[in-house]
């Protein structure tokens, strides 16, 4: 028996090479990977099989010298999963967070993906993962403004143009081409310019590019509002979104939170989530109420519906939009809340697809684990 093991690592620039960054690519394959779980042929983590993955927080006051202590999304993360269809393969994303380290000049959070055989556990790769999630974050959101948002939309609004807002536009860019204002609203001049000069260098169609003082300016009078904000602790301080301020027809993309009148979350818009499974983990994980825990749009609808106020039906899958199951855009002022949770699923997906281009393109290094085990 060949019981030699090796396994390829990329790294960021190695991945770029291999076409992290082709937003195009990447829609396509999170469209089929959203297929693919509304076929059910997957697994995540947890009993019930849907769970985003497991954290270590840190405590508020460490008993022990040396522990870390709580702070702005500061954890770790595990994310396994197994995805079928065309993929066939299982890992795991694993990154850890602190938003101080934008501080030392590094990201808030810094990821690894593993990919494994499904069968035998045999790593297959071993990549960087921080430009793997943004794009398939991205994605996400591509896919529903590709079913979603009006076909003559032209207008963006951002609410947090950093790294997940520029990955989240450039999908907009790839489904509606036609594309040429957006408005931004962020907290800081770095991101600001940083996202000016992507769009700038990247789409020059885009004529008009207006840094707005309010959320209500980057709202009014756009046909995509993206929410990518990093949400505070407390529900009561997320940023809020009066409807008196969107545009018949707008479509509102929530990789982050946001707060709206209850009136409007139930009767005002249609309510659409990225794999409702892994809304009803939360449910599990995150007891009633779940949305200050979650902080995803769709833990809100779920406390809406544990409370009575909306049913399991008023909660539409978009895989199940794709398909025809229900119904896409019914009018041009029908107004859509589309949330997006994030699932190492996706990553799976995206990084098969990139290490197959790598392998392809010879990029990587080949590690070795062993010729042969030690204690088989």
């Amino acid at each position: 028996m060949d019981t030699k093991i090796d396994f390829l690592y990329l790294s960021e620039p190695d991945m770029i090479k291999a076409g992290v960054k082709n937003m195009d690519q990447c829609v396509e394959v999170m469209e089929d990977t959203l297929l693919t779980l509304n076929r059910g042929d997957y697994v995540m983590g947890g009993e019930n099989h849907n769970s985003h993955g497991t954290q270590i927080i840190f405590p508020d006051e460490p008993e022990f010298p040396g522990m870390p202590k709580n702070g702005d999304d500061r954890r770790f993360m595990a994310m396994p999963a197994y995805l079928g269809g065309k993929y066939q393969m299982a890992g795991m994303k694993w990154y850890g967070s602190n938003i101080a380290n934008k501080k030392e000049g590094l990201p808030r959070s810094i990821l690894m993906m593993m990919l494994n055989n499904k069968d035998t556990g045999t790593p297959i790769a071993m990549m960087s993962a921080n430009l793997l999630s943004c794009y398939r974050t991205g994605a996400i959101p591509g896919v529903g403004a590709k079913y979603l948002a009006r076909k003559d939309a032209t207008s963006v609004g951002i609410i947090g143009p950093g790294v997940m807002g520029r990955t989240c536009f450039q999908a907009m860019m790839s489904v509606r081409p036609n594309i040429d204002t957006v408005r931004i609203k962020g907290h800081g001049s770095r991101s600001i310019e940083a996202f000016k000069a992507m769009v700038t260098e990247m789409y020059p169609q885009v004529k008009n590019i207006q840094v707005c003082d309010s959320n209500e300016e980057a709202v009014k009078f756009s046909d995509i509002v993206i929410v990518t904000a990093t949400a505070p602790v407390k529900e009561k301080d997320f940023l809020y979104i009066d409807p008196k301020w969107i545009k018949p027809g707008c479509t509102l993309i929530l990789p982050s939170a946001a707060r709206f009148p209850e009136e409007f979350l139930v009767n005002g818009c249609r309510k659409v989530v990225d794999n409702f499974k892994l809304y009803e983990s939360w449910m599990e994980e995150f007891p009633y109420p779940s949305y200050e825990m979650v902080q995803i749009i769709g833990a809100k609808f779920t406390d809406l519906m544990h409370e009575g106020k909306i049913k399991r039906e008023d909660i539409e899958d978009i895989a199940d939009i794709i398909t025809g199951k229900a119904p896409g855009r019914e009018s041009e002022d029908e107004i859509f809340v589309y949330s997006v949770g994030g699932m190492p699923v996706e990553d799976i997906a995206w990084g098969k697809t990139v290490y197959e281009n790598a392998v392809d393109m010879g990029l990587g290094i080949t590690l070795p684990l062993w010729d042969k085990p030690d204690m088989a």
